[in-house]
């Protein structure tokens, strides 16, 4: 494999992120060769489902550049990176960028990077993410994931090459009607998620709408899914540590019984909180770890449950931390056991601004058609999209990556698998989208 090196001032070998990132450059026939087999022959690509649709300039980059796409995707798929830790990945994507004469910079972290294409005061954004997530692959794709415990199951291989190509693409276009901001986000994958980074850096300085596809495995290829209005839901973590004296548990009354604890609250908090916030909100509370003890004739002395708290309402978002704790408390004092309760705020509700939405949705038809178009349910995923949406409009949707053949599958499951169809799909729907977006401008 060969991959753009970002930074030339580097040995060969030796990428940003230190020793073992392989980024060199190879510049073959004046076209970076990203990854290429063994005798040289560049990847083959796929069928473009928009072919002809224009701008002429965009049917010619991705006609002369769709292998490239399933190559670049390939070698991010076979080399993932765990969120903040995306060394690699930032040096292909810049590497990439400055080939064709742009200039991207790295956010401050080290991980991530930003790159405006064309001119002009009205700036939209395009954001895509980068990291993998700590999971094995159990997929038999001859590119799988090489790295031990990680593997792009969330798609962000998909997401990360579609805006790259979005990005040349537009880079080799004659003129543009304003300026596109290409944002490669770090760390989706971790609370309170990486776009906090990027706001902090000024990633969402001078844009005035802000757009995102995400890979739905439960929509055939060719098809994008948007809502207007809540799409996804605000995510908090629980992790709610008890103690205990301990004991025998012959004298449970002579302690305080550690177990019986955890069990009022793993049964008690979700049913007192469905009675307590609205059941329009969505509000659903999920264990999903507790540990406590080792022997069965001990009360043990201490213990640990954690848990995610998900709401599709904003409001009821910003009320449940003091809520939650009231509740947790009023279970546990007759207990006798001691408590600590530690509510990690995650990530917002991504709400989609109409006018952002009917953008996009003209964006999909212009670039796939109107068929191609379909609704899309508000799901309980956390996504971290949203601390964008809170400071500017924009709209987020779901890329088809169904082949149409075989099972549904999920995203965070190690045996996902994206058709490559969706690459040029991808591309397509980002770059019209700009282009509606900076038009309405």
């Amino acid at each position: 494999m060969t991959v753009v090196d970002a930074r030339p001032d580097l040995p060969d070998g030796v990428g940003a992120g230190g020793p073992g990132h392989d980024v060199t450059t190879r510049v073959r026939e004046g076209r970076h060769a990203v990854l290429l087999s063994d005798d040289g022959v560049r990847m083959s690509g796929v069928d473009d489902l928009g072919a002809g649709r224009g701008p002429s300039w965009l049917d010619a980059w991705l006609a002369g550049n769709i292998g490239d796409l399933v190559a670049w995707r390939r070698h991010l798929h076979a080399n993932p990176e765990l969120s903040r830790q995306e060394f690699a990945t930032t040096d292909l994507v810049a590497g990439l960028l400055k080939s064709v004469g742009l200039r991207p910079w790295v956010l401050p972290g080290g991980t991530g990077l930003i790159c405006d294409v064309g001119e002009g005061d009205t700036c939209v954004a395009l954001r895509a993410d980068l990291d993998a997530l700590p999971l094995p692959e159990l997929t038999d794709l001859p590119f799988r994931s090489t790295v031990d415990g990680a593997c792009h199951a969330c798609g962000h291989d998909v997401h990360t090459t579609a805006l790259l190509g979005a990005a040349l693409a537009m880079a080799a276009a004659p003129a543009l009607p304003g300026r596109v901001r290409f944002i490669f986000q770090p760390a989706e994958e971790t609370m309170p998620g990486g776009a906090l980074d990027v706001i902090a850096a000024g990633g969402l300085d001078g844009v005035e709408r802000i757009f995102g596809l995400h890979c739905d495995p439960r929509l055939e290829v060719g098809s994008v899914g948007t809502r207007v209005g809540p799409i996804t839901a605000a995510a908090d973590l629980l992790e709610l540590r008890l103690t205990s004296p301990g004991g025998h548990t012959s004298r449970p009354h002579l302690t305080a019984d550690l177990v019986h604890a955890l069990g009022t609250v793993i049964t008690g908090l979700p049913t007192l909180l469905s009675r307590r916030v609205d059941p329009r909100s969505g509000t659903v509370l999920v264990w999903g770890a507790v540990h406590a003890g080792e022997a069965a004739n001990a009360v043990p002395q201490d213990g640990v449950l954690r848990g995610t708290l998900r709401t599709g309402d904003r409001d009821t978002w910003a009320e449940l931390s003091p809520l939650v704790a009231g509740l947790v408390e009023s279970l546990l004092v007759p207990t006798g056991v001691g408590f600590d309760l530690q509510h990690r705020r995650g990530v917002p509700v991504v709400v989609n601004e109409e006018e952002s939405t009917e953008i996009l949705r003209a964006g999909v038809a212009a670039a796939v058609g109107a068929e191609a178009l379909t609704s899309t349910k508000q799901s309980s995923g956390g996504e971290d999209f949203g601390w964008y949406l809170e400071r500017v409009p924009g709209s987020f949707a779901r890329l088809g990556v169904w082949s149409g053949e075989g099972l549904l599958g999920d995203i965070h499951r190690p045996t996902f698998v994206a058709d490559e169809r969706a690459l040029p799909v991808a591309v397509r729907v980002l770059v019209h989208t700009a282009l509606a977006a900076s038009a309405a401008h």
